[in-house]
């Protein structure tokens, strides 16, 4: 028996197909298959039901993958705390990221401390902030980066990363009150407003703005919730109407885009980030130095470090 081993079974388990599984590891179908058979009859239990389909883990199988996670969590804890005594910043951690954050933070402040830290192996994961906090709490992510304060993560360990501005997009950029490029909330036009799904923050941070209505614009038998901001930024473009963008937005809107881009009236809207993790463990360096790193990162590029006293937090 060695990790590897109970490394493919997790990936049986989640994929629930032998194919898939090997292509997550990176080896052979037959290869995956033939270690797992090792094991198999090494232990003398049956883990998976083949003749399924998809494949099913037995009643034995899902004890067995539930303690081989459990012996990979650990061995990931020992290479972090070697890594720590070595002083190497190395190792895996598991990260959560709401999405209204992660399209605008992964591609460019995260790859980026990645590319500098080639020892880290991060795997991330998109969620709503509840099931964010719920993976926490069930040990699923080792850190969740979301918008705060937020009542349920009262427990957690909190570290600040950066405010970002709240702004509006809309398809209409003749209205009087944008003469001056900025909206006040009480004259938005309510009933052309999109918003994103239930459990999002930043849908949360609109309504707590403005009073919301029912969208005239969409078709009567049509019914719709977005997942993503660029689901709102598209059907804006198409169909018009209204929405709000977190400042880091603009730096993936074209030109054209950019001009639809209002500012509310002062106190100007924003919302806090933070990375927030249930326990000190030993992969605090690398919280420590990611929560650093994005800081420093982002530290000169937002309005509200331009004078904080301008602005006024909007929680979730």
């Amino acid at each position: 028996m060695n990790i590897q081993q109970l490394e493919y079974l997790i990936a049986v388990d989640k994929y629930k197909h032998f194919g898939k599984a090997a292509q997550a590891c990176f080896i052979t179908q037959p290869t995956l298959s033939a270690m797992i058979q090792k094991f198999e009859d090494e232990l003398d239990v049956k883990v998976f039901d083949r003749t399924t389909h998809p494949i099913r883990t037995t009643d034995v199988g899902l004890q067995i993958i539930d303690q081989a996670k459990v012996i990979i969590e650990s061995v990931n804890e020992l290479k972090n705390k070697a890594n720590l005594l070595n002083n190497i910043l190395g190792g895996t951690i598991n990260l959560g990221i709401i999405p209204t954050v992660s399209s605008f933070i992964l591609p460019t402040e995260i790859f980026s401390f990645l590319e500098q830290n080639p020892k880290i192996k991060m795997n991330v994961k998109e969620m709503t902030t509840d099931n964010l906090i719920k993976a926490l709490k069930a040990g699923e992510l080792d850190a969740g980066i979301i918008s705060t304060p937020y009542e349920t993560a009262g427990e957690f360990y909190r570290d600040f990363l950066f405010n970002e501005e709240l702004m509006v997009y809309s398809s209409d950029t003749t209205d009087a009150e944008k003469k001056n490029s900025f909206v006040i909330p009480e004259e938005i036009n309510t009933e052309k407003v999109w918003l994103l799904e239930e459990g999002n923050c930043l849908r949360n941070q609109f309504e707590n703005i403005c009073h919301l209505k029912e969208n005239r614009l969409k078709p009567k038998n049509l019914e719709f919730t977005a997942a993503n901001i660029h689901t709102l930024v598209y059907m804006i473009d198409k169909v018009g109407g209204i929405s709000v963008l977190p400042e880091l937005a603009l730096n993936q809107l074209s030109g054209d885009q950019k001009k639809k881009v209002f500012r509310f009236k002062k106190p100007y809207p924003f919302r806090e980030i933070s990375i927030i993790y249930y326990k000190p463990t030993f992969k605090q360096k690398i919280i420590d130095e990611l929560s650093e790193f994005i800081r420093n990162s982002l530290a000169n590029t937002l309005n509200y470090n331009e004078n904080p006293k301008d602005f006024v937090n909007i929680k979730p």
